[in-house]
């Protein structure tokens, strides 16, 4: 019989754990560009499109497959983009239902999109490099 061939490694972690990664990043990007180029917001079709619901799964799925690597900053950076985005959301939902509101919901949704974009770009710029995300 012939020996399993060992994984290949990157900087000590699993060639496959960082295809998953870039994988789970371009997840986001699709919700990103989902939003930009729909009736959907950024920010909306990033927390509530299907693309970064599945990264968001994956993301927890296995995270424990990533802990103590330098792929665990990537996964803690996507999580929390996740979960930091759709709590911007609900403050923007309480303001859009008041009438002062509307104008500063409509501020924070566009800021909200940009920095959504800006995570995944750094994020996976960072991951391109590879190197951990700060």
């Amino acid at each position: 019989m012939s020996e399993p061939v060992p994984a290949t490694l990157v900087h000590g972690v699993r060639n496959s754990l960082v295809q998953l990664t870039h994988f789970i990043y371009g997840l986001h990007a699709i919700a990103v560009l989902v939003g930009v180029t729909s009736s959907a917001t950024v920010a909306g079709g990033f927390v509530f499109g299907l693309p970064s619901l599945v990264a968001v799964f994956l993301n927890y799925l296995k995270r424990s497959d990533v802990n103590g690597t330098w792929l665990e900053s990537h996964f803690r950076w996507q999580i929390r983009t996740f979960w930091f985005t759709a709590l911007w959301l609900v403050v923007y939902g309480l303001l859009i239902i008041t009438i002062i509101g509307i104008p500063i919901a409509w501020i924070l949704i566009v800021i909200l999109g940009l920095w959504v974009g800006y995570r995944v770009i750094r994020g996976w710029v960072a991951l391109f490099g590879e190197r951990s995300v700060a």
